[in-house]
């Protein structure tokens, strides 16, 4: 293997050690933030005393994993066939790179590079505008769901029920009509903007945006909405291998909330999501008198069910990136 490197001209030299020091600096970041985060075995040794067949619990929530993701690749593939015409497969091992690459990038950097350096045909300009049309839909349906536990929230919790929660409300469910408007003239506001001198630049990773059909975009949604499903029952799962039994009206309310709060955060954030769950969850489920270390493992072990995991085996396809257009 070392003599088929050096035989390697330069340019794919510098592809090939490119590729070994973004494995390499993933593996390092991953063990980087395992060692930040304590871990309180005698808490989690206790909590499960109390809860019978904690490992069913276990397994129901690290089988959904590749469910989750499977959706997540479902829509990325309907999306992806306005752009290129792959196989789900494909789109699925492109989703898992972005995973891997998108835990140590900000925003949603690493998760499109890892999508769009996995196609084959180049088109990777339209790629990025179908990738943030996936995020944007992913987005969408958590405003919506979390529009609707914010309002159920603040009758549960009355120290919340104050003129910022209503304004806050008020602030959500715009957004949330907002995004209906959008999708109804969305083919006439991206022509508009396409012929704006200073914008037209960036047409080519929006107008695929206009190029959907009301039924690829319904479809697209669906498969987004059930994803939420997914990932709301996964949560509900981890709460459960540690004993925490909720009402299951103030278990959905707050995982709506947390799940709205991730999905809003990162863009804010510079490295993974790691810390951003773990304070909303606190936030939000405090005025039920959950125990906070139970709490944070409960979200730590569905961040290592939901990202971990996803991000180990994704390493595999980071490997295998097509780091320059032919």
């Amino acid at each position: 293997m070392f003599l088929s490197v050096l035989s390697l001209n330069s340019g794919k030299k510098i592809i090939f050690w490119t590729k070994i020091a973004v494995f390499a600096l993933l593996l390092v970041y991953i063990g980087y933030v395992l060692r930040q985060q304590p871990f309180d075995w005698t808490v989690l040794r206790k909590q499960l005393r109390t809860v019978e067949h904690p490992e069913w619990w276990a397994i129901g929530l690290c089988t959904l994993t590749p469910v989750n993701w499977g959706l997540e690749a479902l829509k990325w593939w309907i999306l992806l066939q306005r752009v290129e015409k792959t196989s789900f497969g494909a789109a699925y091992s492109g989703v898992l790179a972005g995973v891997s690459l998108g835990f140590a990038l900000p925003a949603q950097l690493g998760d499109t590079a890892g999508r769009v350096l996995s196609l084959r045909d180049g088109k990777r300009g339209s790629a990025i505008g179908a990738s943030l049309v996936s995020g944007g839909m992913q987005f969408y349906v958590a405003l919506v769901m979390g529009t609707i536990a914010w309002a159920y929230h603040i009758r549960l919790v009355p120290d919340r029920n104050s003129t910022a929660g209503w304004w806050l409300l008020v602030l959500l469910g715009t957004l949330s009509v907002g995004g209906v408007v959008f999708g109804l003239i969305r083919t006439r506001l991206l022509t508009w903007l396409s012929g704006r001198a200073g914008l037209k630049r960036f047409a080519t990773y929006w107008n695929v945006a206009g190029l959907y059909s009301d039924r690829e975009i319904a479809l697209a949604l669906l498969v987004a909405t059930l994803r939420y499903g997914v990932f709301a029952i996964q949560f509900y799962l981890a709460l459960r291998v540690v004993g925490i039994v909720m009402e299951p009206n103030v278990a959905a309310s707050g995982i709506g909330l947390v799940f709205l709060v991730k999905t809003v955060t990162p863009a804010f954030n510079l490295l993974s999501d790691l810390g951003v769950r773990e304070a909303a969850a606190l936030w939000v489920f405090a005025p039920f008198g959950l125990s906070v270390p139970v709490m944070i493992t409960a979200t730590l072990l569905l961040w290592f069910a939901n990202i971990l995991l996803p991000v180990l085996v994704g390493l595999y396809w980071v490997w295998k990136l097509k780091l320059t257009a032919e």
